[in-house]
């Protein structure tokens, strides 16, 4: 199968003769990123393994039957397991309730089979954290399973976490009620302004009385991440979210939460990622990749990069595979392959989403041998228009997307492209493709090169041109 490469810039060096220095040898290009570069990255990510020693949750005091706290318990045994040098922190079969659990490094939370963490969602239980909130750094919640500058951590097994968010609880937080707005509206706004101020980090305090829901795991600033197997269910807002993280698995997890903002898996600021073979049936994007948010995102100026994505299956959600909104910092090196999407509840397979203030240069995009049923806006869309916007002056740009083998039965168009004048939207591939089942038009405004190469697209309503005839019949036989 054919490969594109991205398009290259040119360098010219001038150089000043002088007879007593020799010229400067020029720069070297630096080397195409292709499928190549995927096989390089997956050879550096290795998933964390621990010394065989187990620490039930059970011998320091955790009760079955989820009506006793049990994280007390639960942190008795994460610290003498990191005390030990390592090992399995085990949640046995069982209903536990716990709050928040911060994990260290050696450490590797293990739900067994037939076992449940519920989350009990008082906010009470969740300490203030130093976090990342929608891209913008502060002081909030806890999320429910949280770690800091850690390394070798795991949360593993094929038992069930409950995030125990509700319309009454959690999720009430987002919701509007006729004329009054989310409860969280004036906290998030505030945020946001005090990362346009730079306000120290240390100074935005949120927490009790502010109605900033916290992520379900997130490992932030840790080195060798897992998590795997388990079961994911009503998180109170995004569901996996490492930030600022190295060399990360998530791997064979079962993500169903439908709560505002239930992003399924939100790589951030990370390097060195694998996600595959997960299930996600969410209710906002199944895969999101970030960067973080405006000024506060170019401060930290942290991309994500070298991200895989392999063997995953999307189910309702906003789109598939995601990046952006929070994207100041940057994305390059995607690679998407054998994925399955279909939902009508699944609005796109490929999106970008960027705008004028959040700006961010995403590129190196890959996706190959993905089979696509159903979506309801367009197999690929690239919205700068996104919230603010062109009102702002950080331009966005995504270049170097290639697309291959990519199979569709039914979508209203193939591309929704729109950007604007100033933003950078280039170099997209398509190739060896059919999409079937398309109801309307595509759409691109202030979009540079588009290449189609092989493509197939069939409408849902066979067509032909005024001018078609039939192909004559073939002469009888004799």
């Amino acid at each position: 199968m054919k490969k594109f490469r991205p398009v290259l810039a040119a360098l010219f060096v001038a150089v000043l003769s002088h007879p007593l220095r020799a010229a400067a040898a020029p720069a070297a290009s630096p080397a195409p990123v292709t499928w190549d570069t995927a096989t390089a990255i997956l050879a550096r990510i290795k998933a964390p393994t621990f010394p065989a020693r187990d620490f039930p949750i059970t011998a320091y005091g955790a009760a079955t039957g989820g009506t006793t706290d049990a994280t007390s318990a639960i942190a008795q045994a994460i610290a003498a397991c990191h005390a030990a040098g390592g090992g399995r922190v085990v949640v046995p079969a069982g209903e536990f309730s716990t709050g928040a659990i911060h994990l260290k490094s050696n450490v590797n939370l293990h739900v067994a089979a037939g076992a449940t963490l519920r989350f009990n969602p008082d906010p009470a239980l969740y300490p203030i954290v130093f976090t990342r909130w929608e891209g913008v750094e502060c002081m909030n919640h806890s999320p429910l399973i949280y770690a800091f500058e850690q390394e070798n951590i795991a949360v593993t097994g094929s038992g069930t976490l409950d995030g125990g968010a509700t319309l009454d609880t959690w999720w009430s937080w987002n919701v509007k009620r006729g004329a009054t707005p989310p409860k969280q509206r004036v906290a998030r706004d505030a945020l946001i302004a005090m990362g346009e101020r730079d306000v120290p980090v240390a100074e935005r305090v949120f927490g009790a009385g502010h109605f900033l829901r916290p992520n379900f795991i997130q490992p932030y600033r840790c080195k060798n991440v897992l998590i795997e197997g388990v079961t994911i269910i009503r998180s109170p807002m995004w569901e996996v979210n490492p930030v600022l993280s190295t060399n990360v698995t998530v791997r064979g997890l079962t993500i169903n939460s439908h709560g505002s903002n239930n992003d399924g898996c939100d790589p951030e600021s990370c390097r060195d990622v694998l996600i595959e073979n997960c299930i996600f049936d969410t209710g906002d994007d199944c895969i999101a990749i970030k960067s973080g948010r405006n000024r506060d995102g170019r401060r930290v100026n942290v991309p994500s990069e070298n991200i895989i994505v392999r063997g995953c299956t999307m189910k309702d959600g906003h789109g598939g595979v995601v990046i952006g909104s929070e994207i100041a910092g940057g994305c390059r090196n995607v690679f998407v392959e054998n994925c399955t999407m279909d939902s009508p509840n699944l609005e796109r397979a490929l999106r970008f989403k960027s705008n004028a203030v959040r700006g961010g240069t995403i590129e190196n995009i890959f996706m190959r041998n993905v089979q696509i049923g159903r979506v309801a806006e367009a197999i690929v869309t690239v919205d700068f228009l996104y919230e603010e916007g062109a009102k702002g002056t950080f331009m966005p740009t995504v270049r170097h997307v290639s697309l291959e083998n990519i199979t569709s039965k039914s979508s209203p168009r193939v591309l929704f492209v729109v950007g604007f004048s100033g933003a950078i939207i280039d170099d997209i591939r398509i190739a060896n493709s059919t999409f079937a089942g398309v109801t309307a038009s595509d759409v691109v405004h202030h979009a540079g090169r588009i290449f189609l190469e092989n493509v197939t697209v069939e409408p849902a309503q066979k067509i032909r041109s005024l001018n078609s005839v039939a192909a004559p019949e073939a002469p009888a036989a004799h």
